[in-house]
């Protein structure tokens, strides 16, 4: 998992906010603290393409969330 990647944020009124590009470590961070979860949509140009993808189906991300947050899955 070594690209740069973005997230959707909830925001104000129900929008969305893009936030990135952010490394791969900062992601492992925001998984591990539970800013991100398993419905959260992420994207990579190098990993997805540019398509938004639940992180349920990124599996490095979704190992970290297991491993970090057994009770929650």
């Amino acid at each position: 998992m070594s690209a740069d990647w973005y997230f959707l944020k909830a925001g104000f009124f129900n929008r969305r906010k893009r936030v990135g590009p952010i490394c791969e470590l900062e992601l492992l961070k925001r998984i591990d603290k539970g800013e991100l979860d398993p419905d959260t949509l992420m994207s990579s140009t190098s990993k997805t393409h540019g398509h938004w993808i639940p992180m349920r189906k990124v599996k490095p991300a979704m190992q970290r969330w297991k491993d970090k947050h057994p009770d929650a899955a």
